[in-house]
């Protein structure tokens, strides 16, 4: 089970990792950049993965939840 978990833990910093990259990307070049929407692709892709990798656990869920919510957050200053 401990396994389970450090991959849990990893995939969230993957998560995170790739926000960033869409985000940076978005800020520098535009929310329709081709690597924007190269990143924002990875990132549907890791957070489908992760939820697929999940099944029933909610609590790590809750934090890709969140960091999805600031994603969202995030997207009209890009947009600005």
């Amino acid at each position: 089970m401990q396994g389970y978990s450090n991959t849990q833990t990893e995939m969230i910093e993957e998560i995170k990792v790739k926000r960033e990259l869409m985000i940076k990307s978005a800020n520098k070049f535009g929310f329709t950049s081709d690597e924007t929407i190269k990143y924002s692709q990875e990132l549907d892709e890791l957070i489908n993965e992760y939820h697929r990798m999940m099944g029933q656990d909610s609590r790590p869920y809750e934090e890709v939840k969140l960091a999805f919510k600031q994603t969202i957050m995030i997207w009209p200053k890009v947009l600005i």
